[in-house]
């Protein structure tokens, strides 16, 4: 398989993060796949954004839960940019995407616009919470579908069967050999973030992962020449 390299949240090292400008600027500089994060607003949008709050990528303050859509759109995200949701990504780029479910309560939301604009294919489903994955899973048994893990030890090849997921999203730092070694002979491909410097992404290689998530656009340009 191809090693990926994934922007993430864009490429939010040069570019406000979870914006349109981020995920363009991301496809224009070659990235496999884009991951974004989607909590839903108060209305039942889902909206693209990491924090449960938009107190530090935003002029506002509060949880994203206490916002409508409406109110939300009039936050600045950064350089004037404003929050999109999930279809105004989808639209502006044609680049493979991961959204990562960070509400569980988005589940259902994403899954009846992954089915409803025939997204399957081009949509990957990421969660730190195994029972947003099983939730997906159940509505939807062909997605395909990572768990995300920040502190773990051997048994995250075990959660991930349990949910189905075929990939691992993992914390670089934390990562060993053997367990990815493991995690393949399972059949689980393994993705390790943040890689952001030389070091990082030789050690990605040394580990033997299938891809990188990475907040700048020059380890994709990297990556190339360290197969």
């Amino acid at each position: 398989m191809t090693f990926l390299t994934i922007g993430h949240r864009g490429v939010m090292g040069v570019e406000p993060e979870n914006t349109l400008r981020s995920f363009v600027r991301a496809e224009h500089e070659g990235m496999d796949v884009i991951e974004l994060d989607l909590h839903l607003s108060k209305d039942g949008a889902l909206v693209v954004m990491h924090d449960t709050d938009v107190d530090r990528t935003t002029d506002g303050k509060g949880p994203i839960s206490d916002f409508t859509l409406a109110e939300l759109r009039e936050l600045d995200a950064g350089e004037g940019e404003r929050i999109p949701v999930f279809e105004e990504v989808v639209d502006a780029v044609r680049t493979p995407l991961q959204a990562e479910i960070k509400d569980t309560a988005a589940a259902r939301a994403l899954a009846e616009v992954l089915a409803g604009r025939d997204l399957l294919d081009r949509v990957d489903v990421l969660s730190f919470h195994d029972e947003a994955l099983a939730e997906i899973r159940s509505l939807l048994p062909t997605a395909r579908t990572a768990l995300v893990a920040s502190r773990f030890s051997l048994d995250v090849i075990d959660r991930a069967h349990a949910v189905d997921a075929g990939m691992l999203v993992l914390n670089l730092r934390r990562v060993t050999l053997e367990l990815v070694e493991r995690a393949h002979a399972a059949d689980l491909r393994v993705i390790g973030w943040t890689v952001n410097t030389p070091d990082h992404l030789k050690l990605v290689r040394g580990l033997r992962l299938d891809g990188a998530t990475t907040d700048f656009p020059e380890i994709r340009r990297a990556a190339r020449f360290t197969a």
